[in-house]
Formats: structure tokens, sequence, C-alpha cells
């Protein structure tokens, strides 16, 4: 008891306390930057290795299989003629979907609505591309039921492996949006911590002022140097870090995302297209259905509310290497929509060669028109992709070495405040 109340009424106890107290602070200070700090580390490496690649990954699944239906309709329409060049196409789309579902897999065992989506598509993929070899097989020999088992796949194909692709891909967009959300968050608990520290060694050193008149106690001087400096890295790095990650997700992300849309718009579109011409009269729920693509894509209207995907994507393009493709892309979908015109004027004038010449042929063709759009969004993409990395891995690179250097920081600060105060002990020995 006796050394309790000394303690508490003596100043050497008092000093004792305060050094106590301060390193304590300081030491929590440190820790508590380095685990939020370590967090959104981790937050902003799984945006850059993790999240976005599967949310690409997942858009590209999606894609190979809206281009695989819409290029077995192109060759079914060839008749038993089908351009090797075709074929080829088709057997890429179903190979990348296939290594892609593959990667998937192995990378989303965290997400059960992804593996549910996957475990779907890897079971309705092998019977899709039997529909359409049987589908094949029956086009080369002038049979009817050709066109049965190529609509059948087509069916399939809308209604169950597109759908699940589209969840898969929200999914990881989600997954993409949290871990965006998590990394650019403000290490409030670590700046609170650093507030405290700070104040209790400016009332320490006034305290000492007061009691002594010496202007500086190099310790606590040390000290407030270590947690200031932790304070500011932390505030700067952080700062850093959240602009770049914005940058990358505002002009790299985002722009991804709206490409994918209007990519996937076209692709849907040319299949409904070619649909038409396969259905041979039957196809008017298909042209429908392509006009509304078209709308998506192309737009309805001049004000914001019917501006089209292109249109977004255009938006959203930051500088002219990302904007020029998709103003490319949206020139070649107006030439698109009037020689689909032209070809449907023929097909309901019963030339239906001449609808299907129009259609796939090499030259003034709609399906020129689609080739050059998915060539345009192409380079689009691959330009906000570039964008994407740079400004994510600069993100990153804004956390490099901060855990780390705070938790030394803080060691050496609390060190610097003890010896401050021992230095103030020696005085009543």
């Amino acid at each position: 008891m006796h050394r309790v109340r000394a303690a508490a009424t003596t100043e050497p106890g008092r000093l004792r306390a305060i050094g106590a107290v301060l390193a304590a602070l300081i030491v929590l200070f440190g820790v508590v930057t380095a685990w939020e700090v370590s967090e959104r580390e981790a937050a902003a490496e799984a945006v850059v290795e993790h999240s976005q690649p599967l949310s690409v990954d997942a858009a590209r699944i999606y894609r190979s299989l809206a281009d695989a239906d819409t290029t077995a309709a192109s060759g079914f329409l060839a008749g038993g003629d089908e351009p090797r060049a075709v074929r080829e196409r088709y057997e890429k789309d179903i190979r990348d979907a296939s290594e892609l579902l593959a990667k998937a897999a192995a990378n989303s065992d965290s997400s059960r609505s992804a593996q549910r989506q996957i475990a779907k598509l890897n079971r309705t993929l092998p019977v899709y591309t039997g529909l359409v070899e049987s589908a094949r097989a029956n086009n080369r020999q002038g049979l009817p039921l050709g066109g049965a088992y190529l609509r059948y796949a087509n069916e399939q194909m809308r209604e169950e492996m597109l759908p699940a692709a589209r969840v898969l891909y929200t999914a990881e967009t989600a997954r993409l949006g949290n871990d965006y959300e998590e990394a650019k968050r403000w290490p409030w608990f670590a700046l609170g911590a650093g507030a405290l520290a700070l104040g209790a060694l400016g009332w320490a050193q006034r305290r000492n002022y007061r009691r002594t008149n010496r202007v500086f106690n190099l310790g606590l001087v040390g000290a407030t140097a270590a947690s200031l400096a932790v304070m500011l890295w932390l505030t700067a790095g952080h700062g850093v870090a959240r602009w770049n990650l914005s940058e990358s997700d505002e002009k790299g992300a985002r722009s991804l995302q709206a490409l994918n849309e209007a990519w996937i718009g076209a692709l849907q579109a040319r299949g409904d297209e070619n649909m038409t011409l396969v259905a041979r009269g039957a196809g008017s729920a298909y042209e429908e259905a392509f006009q509304k693509q078209m709308g998506d894509v192309a737009g309805r209207g001049t004000d914001r509310a019917g501006q089209g995907l292109l249109e977004d994507a255009l938006f959203l393009a930051d500088d002219a290497a990302g904007s020029k493709p998709v103003e490319e892309a949206q020139r070649a979908v107006g030439i698109w929509k009037d020689r689909h015109k032209d070809a449907r004027g023929e097909d309901d004038a019963g030339d239906y060669d001449a609808a299907v010449e129009g259609v796939i042929g090499a030259e003034g063709s709609t399906g020129e028109c689609f080739d050059n759009v998915d060539a345009s969004l192409s380079k689009a993409s691959a330009h906000e992709q570039e964008e994407f990395e740079r400004a994510a891995d600069d993100g990153r690179g804004g956390f490099a070495g901060l855990a780390v250097g705070a938790a030394v920081l803080a060691v050496l600060g609390a060190a610097a405040g003890v010896l401050g105060v021992g230095r103030r002990l020696s005085e009543y020995r």
C-alpha cells in the first residue's frame, strides 16, 4: 500500500505512470496501424490479383459462350460449305469457355453462388456442343432436322447457359466492388489511436515544461517525431492508395464493365440476326429480340435515359485511346442496322439466298459490321485493362512498407518516450 500511495502522490511515481501510459499508447498506435493497413493492403492485393481478374474472366466466359452460339449459327447458314475460319472460331470459343470455367472453379471456392453457376455451365456445355454437332451433321446432309437441333441448342444457351454466366459475372463483379470498398476504407481506429498518442505526448511535454522550465525533452520530442511520422505516413499513404484505387475503378474497372455490357449486347444481337434466318419464316421472335438488343446497344433516343450501352462506355472513356474505338463501334453499329434492314427486306420478298449473303457474306454484309464492332470493343477493352492495372498497381503501392514501418517507428517512439521520462526520473536519485 505504501508503494502504491507513493506512486500516486510522489513525482517519481507519477513520472513512471506517465512513461508507461505513453509507451502503451504509442505501441497501441503502431499495432492498430499495422493491423488496419495490412487489411487494406490485402484488399488492394485482392483487387489486383484476384477479384478483378475473376470478373474479367467471368465476362470472357459469357462472351465466349455467346460468340460460340453466334458462330455456330453463322456456320449453319453457310450450309455444307462451312468456312474453316468459322469452324475454328467456334472451337476456340468452346475451348476458351472450358478453360476459363476450370480456372474460375479453382479460384471461386469462397463463393457458393459462383460455384453453383460454374457447375451448371460445366454440366450443360457438353450437351450444347452435342446439339450443335447434330445440327451440323444434319445440315451437311441437307436434312431440315438440322435447323431444329440448332434452335434447341440456341434455346439451351439462352435459357440456361447465358443466364448462369450472367449470375457468375454479377457475383464476381460484386466481389470486386466489396474488395474496392474494403481497400479504400479509411483506417479510423489507427487515426484515432494516433491522435490520442500525439495528444498524450503533447500533454506530457507541456507538463514537463511547467515543472522544469525546460522547453525540450529529447526523449519525448523523439517519441513525438516518430508518432507524427507514422501519422503523416498513414494519412498520405492511404490517401495516395485510395486515390489511385478510385482511379482504377472509375477509369478502368467501370469502363470495362460498360464495354462488356455493350459487347455482350452486340453478340446477342448477332445471334438473334442469324437465328432469324435459321428459323426460315418462323423467326419473328428472333427479329424482335434483335431489335431490342440493338436498341440497348445503340440507344433509342437523344436524352440521357435513351442512351445505349455504347454511349455509356463512351461516357466512361477518359482519353482518346479509349474513346476512339468506341466511336468506331458506334459507326459500325449504324451501318449494321442499315444493312440488316436491307437483308430483312430481301428475306421478306422471298429472296432467302440474298438475305443470307447480306448477313454472312464476305463483303458488304452485317457480319462484316459485327466483326468491326467486335474488333473495336476488343481494342477498347485492352486499353481500359491497361488503365486499370496501372492505377491499381499504384494504389497497391501506396501501402508498401507502411505496416512494417509503423510497427518499427512505434517501437522506437515508445523507447524514446521511456528514455525521456527516465531522464527526468534520474534527477530524483
